[in-house]
């Protein structure tokens, strides 16, 4: 697990940027105006207990005991059964410090990884209260909400900011939800753990920054303005970025990436991100993200409804975007690669055409049966392309296959790797962040599918259905000279609000935590 306490080792050196919203505010301080603070506290209930009438949390039980008068406990009695995980109580005017309080409920005491859910239920459930108490206060329109730690800091960071992220940019004014200032809440004589506090707070700012990526119209994030827009994110945290245009990926023979770029008149630009936190001779992990800004499925179309969130295709290179810049404000001493081909796939009179053979740069060739199967078109040259850099370690992400949601919904993401130790480090990361993920087989029965034409090397689609499989084996082709990590996104690019109490419906930005944690155990556990 990557907390705050392995994390101190390095605030010497790389000390983390303060938040503004992490000042610590005592409860004895004076409040000229307490119309819109609200604090979210918790409370522990046994389930599987009708009758359980619950436990406060430390932080609770002294604020009850030293701020509320021990009001606390006993409006409780009075506003129906304790709340269970995804409830809450609102109390309005119990202490003169705070206009409203939230109690919401963590469900038992004891809970911790359950093997079957392949998740941290305690982790988790304190996402699931943050966040709902947040959200409860920001439809009050409270400006400031200090949330306590439930016991782990880091996580109920998370689910604060997550929970009350919302996509205001194209709402007039007056519509908009307010964004309410989050802040640690304190208590003279209890111990809080600041340091992880501040990481959950780094890794649901990247999450979110996926999120806003994600959800930015067609239009409005074309592949220039989105080259654009990530050089002023980028820059700004220490991090370089190169900008390459469509001669110099014609002059590398990207012949398979150009080829879904054919059919617009966005031309096709690739980014080279480079972040060094360690010495520069030091291997660095390589991170390729499918930069669709748009995806209609090129001459063979999608329905209406299919391209409705094509605008999200590019999950992949926004998850690279925001990791690489989470990864340079903690200040990780590690090196990072970030590759991202950026391009859109619609019709045009120049589009790529079902019969289409492209030549990628180490010679094979690749028959396009389907245009609308260009995910791993777009990965293939990046990765061949990662080979100049001697990786560690490579790890691409897209949004491939829509057949993962008809056996999975979107409840996972669909995971293949070459090595059991870069699946096991993501499997142990995921059980942290409530990101779930399954590996899927990379047996040779699907590379033979996609070997059976009898005049080129490959073909984009291949035989029979198992295209999720089939589109990962047609990778592995090209990622043989390194160990390797496959992750296709397309299952969790959405929800529907309701079944992650801690996002709200729309884009998820997962899992963008999940490859954070993953990279920062990683080099942590390496350093002497």
């Amino acid at each position: 697990m990557f907390s705050g306490r392995i994390f101190t080792q390095f605030l010497g050196k790389n000390p983390l940027k303060r938040w503004k919203s992490t000042l610590r505010r005592s409860l004895d301080e004076p409040c000229l105006d307490t119309s819109s603070k609200g604090l979210v506290l918790g409370v522990y209930v046994d389930e599987n207990n009708l009758y359980d009438e619950g436990r406060l949390t430390q932080t609770a039980y002294s604020y009850n005991q030293r701020l509320a008068n021990g009001r606390l406990t006993e409006l409780m009695k009075f506003s129906g059964p304790i709340p269970r995980r995804g409830e809450s109580r609102i109390f309005h005017n119990i202490d003169p410090v705070f206009s409203t309080v939230v109690v919401t409920g963590l469900g038992h005491d004891c809970l911790d990884f359950d093997r079957d859910e392949n998740m941290d239920q305690s982790k988790e459930a304190i996402r699931t209260a943050a966040a709902l108490g947040c959200q409860k206060l920001q439809k009050l329109r409270t400006v400031e909400i200090q949330v306590e730690d439930f016991g782990h800091a880091e996580s109920a960071a998370e689910g604060a900011a997550l929970g009350i992220w919302t996509h205001n940019q194209y709402r007039s004014q007056s519509s908009r939800l307010i964004e309410p200032q989050i802040v640690l809440h304190e208590q003279e004589g209890i111990e809080v753990d600041r340091v992880g506090w501040e990481i959950g707070l780094q890794k649901a700012e990247a999450q979110n920054l996926t999120r806003q990526l994600q959800d930015t119209p067609a239009n409005l994030l074309t592949p220039s303005l989105f080259a654009q827009h990530i050089v002023n994110i980028l820059t700004q945290s220490g991090v370089n970025i190169e900008v390459k245009v469509k001669n110099w990926a014609e002059s590398h023979q990207m012949n398979s990436y150009l080829a879904i770029a054919k059919g617009s008149c966005e031309p096709a630009i690739f980014l080279e991100i480079s972040y060094f936190g360690t010495d520069y001779n030091e291997r660095p992990i390589v991170l390729i993200g499918q930069g669709n800004t748009f995806d209609s499925g090129g001459l063979c179309r999608k329905t209406a409804d299919d391209q409705e969130f094509g605008r999200g295709d590019m999950a992949g290179a926004a998850i690279v975007v925001s990791t690489c810049r989470a990864i340079a404000s903690m200040g990780l001493p590690v090196n990072i690669r970030g590759l991202i081909p950026l391009c859109e796939h619609i019709m045009g009179a120049s589009a790529m055409k079902p019969g289409d053979v492209v030549k990628t740069m180490n010679g094979k060739c690749i028959e396009i049966e389907d245009t609308d199967a260009e995910g791993p078109l777009v990965i293939v040259d990046a990765l061949l392309y990662a080979k100049n850099f001697f990786p560690r370690f490579v790890i691409d992400i897209g949004t491939i296959s829509q057949e993962i949601t008809e056996a999975f919904g979107n409840e996972i993401t669909a995971v293949f790797s070459n090595s059991d130790v870069l699946w096991k480090q993501l499997k142990e990361a995921s059980i942290h962040t409530g990101d779930r993920m399954w590996c899927l087989p990379l047996w040779d029965i699907f590379r033979q599918k996609m070997k059976a034409s009898p005049h080129v090397d490959l073909v984009n689609v291949g035989l029979a259905s198992g295209y999720t499989c089939k589109s990962a084996a047609l990778l592995s082709e090209f990622a043989e000279f390194t160990d390797w990590l496959h992750m296709d996104v397309y299952g969790v690019m959405l929800t529907n609000g309701k079944d992650i109490k801690y996002l709200q419906e729309g884009m998820t930005g997962r899992p963008t935590r999940t490859l954070i944690e993953m990279i920062s155990k990683s080099v942590l556990e390496q350093r002497p």
